[in-house]
């Protein structure tokens, strides 16, 4: 399980390109028949993709969690953005279609991950944190999810958001998590920017169109910078940085957080033009 370690906002101002893709973007999370995670040290987030495509992928006992099992003191939010697939908890089987959100709570032992069809693999990206209580294993569709529309065709970014794991959806202990789908010809996410000093944040871009990419916006509101990102890789964004983005063609994002609080709509906005 790779490492990445908290980074302050005086050391990522003085990073050159290689520095800050090496310190905050995530890539190569969907291999085959693999279970590939990234243990950050913002809130304690692991970043995860699972490709089942020719056997079932246990969720593995990681040593470095000195744990008996995965989730023995930790949480997990999974979103399939592939093709059909199944995930079994503690002998309990779950189909997920693409976009459909299973959450495990603290204390489930047993996790299982396989595909429908090897020609079309489920690709399943999790999230998981530290948990001090327990709450039920749940799943939720992507039509139960709360979609809502948001945005304009003016301004580049109308978009449907969905919500899973939140206070009015899902019941968890401290995580968040849902998806953002943008219309055909609109790029723009999450601006208006904004920052959230009491949460960490984690963006998996998916169904970003081959042979184009997304331009990820990070940094202090006053000293920004940019992560040139590819399909199906994840970014991690520390509580002091802006996270939003453009692409050059729509694409889809998965957001998750972990911290102080659950509420989705604490955020400091930061205008257009205050941004550096």
């Amino acid at each position: 399980m790779q490492n990445k370690y908290a980074i302050s906002p005086a050391e990522a101002k003085l990073m050159d390109t290689a520095q800050l893709r090496d310190n905050f973007l995530m890539q190569q999370l969907m291999q085959p028949d693999k279970c590939t995670l990234v243990y950050t040290h913002y809130d304690r987030m692991i970043t995860g993709g699972i490709m089942p495509v020719n056997k079932i992928v246990q969720l593995p006992k990681e040593a470095e969690l000195r744990s008996d099992y995965f989730l023995q003191r930790r949480e997990i939010g999974i979103i399939n953005v592939g093709g059909k697939g199944k995930i079994t908890a503690d002998g309990i089987a779950y189909p997920l279609s693409k976009m459909d959100c299973l959450y495990l709570g603290k204390g489930t032992q047993k996790v299982s991950f396989e595909t429908d069809d090897k020609n079309k693999p489920a690709l399943f990206f999790l999230l998981s944190c530290p948990a001090h209580q327990s709450y039920p294993n749940k799943k939720m569709m992507k039509r139960q999810a709360m979609p809502a529309a948001l945005g304009a065709i003016d301004t580049a970014n109308q978009r449907t958001i969905y919500k899973y794991i939140h206070n009015d959806g899902i019941a968890s202990c401290q995580l968040v998590m849902g998806l953002t789908v943008l219309n055909t010809g609109s790029v723009w996410n999450t601006m208006p920017a904004h920052t959230h000093n009491r949460r960490m944040e984690v963006y998996f871009y998916f169904d970003v169109k081959e042979g184009h990419a997304v331009f990820h916006l990070m940094g202090q509101p006053q000293q920004t910078r940019h992560l040139l990102i590819a399909n199906n890789e994840a970014v991690v964004s520390p509580p002091w940085s802006i996270h939003a983005g453009s692409g050059t063609s729509n694409y889809a994002f998965i957001w998750g957080m972990a911290g102080e609080n659950k509420d989705f709509t604490d955020m400091d906005g930061v205008a257009i033009n205050a941004l550096k």
